[in-house]
């Protein structure tokens, strides 16, 4: 269940200009490496850079020093403007998410003397709805959910193993990809999820049958899936919204 290293995006810009944007994200996303930072967080932030780099190129702004605060808030006006291709605005969360990376670059800009001032210190962040799920599903219905893995197969036994850890536990996805077998203890009842949000260990229990699951897959597993301690590298797929371009 462990994922495979993700290849790193590109960051626009002039690699050749020292005070350029393209040197200046790279040099922060190394820092929120060195700093002990999550690798999502970093590759996610380093392509909401990438974006801002991208829209900023545009205007014929190639360096940290040029971006000023109006700036900024047309490129919030812009990220409320977007459309995707559905036609749909992009989520406050989503916009919220972008923002926050251009106020932790530009805090990290100013105080290593990259640039005089911050001009995202003032920048106003969309306030964030918390809703809740609009549609439960009853037992039945998760037990058809469930009964989608073909339990004839290896692959499908790997889905249903999945599939009982994480209705059981309701650990996040990016914690289930990152779960060792070693981290599963059916007798207990226990699964210890390593360095998971806010990079902090904790054991969570669960209920129900998982810890049958966890045990068949793995003795049906082919060699190349696995080792005994960890389990299949592979990554599930990344979709993310275009970047905006108004």
């Amino acid at each position: 269940m462990a994922s495979s290293p993700r290849r790193r995006r590109p960051v626009v810009g002039d690699p050749v200009d020292l005070r350029g944007m393209h040197r200046a994200i790279s040099e922060f996303c190394e820092w929120m490496r060195m700093t002990n930072y999550a690798e999502r967080t970093a590759e996610t932030r380093q392509v909401y850079l990438t974006w801002f780099a991208a829209w900023l190129e545009e205007r014929g702004i190639t360096r940290p020093a040029e971006v000023t605060k109006p700036i900024l808030e047309r490129y919030q006006r812009s990220l409320y403007h977007h459309r995707k291709v559905d036609g749909r605005p992009l989520s406050f969360g989503f916009q919220y998410a972008q923002l926050v990376a251009l106020r932790t670059f530009f805090r990290w800009a100013a105080r290593t003397n990259r640039i005089l001032y911050n001009p995202a210190s003032e920048l106003e962040l969309p306030r964030l709805e918390h809703r809740l799920p609009q549609y439960v599903l009853s037992a039945p219905e998760v037990e058809t959910v469930l009964s989608t893995a073909d339990v004839g197969s290896p692959l499908g036994l790997r889905d249903r193993a999945m599939m009982e850890v994480l209705y059981s536990t309701g650990m996040r996805r990016m914690e289930l990809i990152g779960l060792h077998l070693v981290d599963l203890d059916g007798e207990r009842g226990t699964i210890r999820i390593r360095q998971g949000k806010g990079h902090k260990d904790r054991m969570v229990p669960g209920s129900g049958r998982w810890p049958g699951a966890t045990a068949t897959w793995p003795r049906s597993a082919p060699a190349t899936w696995s080792s005994p301690t960890r389990g299949p590298s592979s990554s599930p797929p990344r979709g993310v919204p275009s970047p905006p371009t108004g």
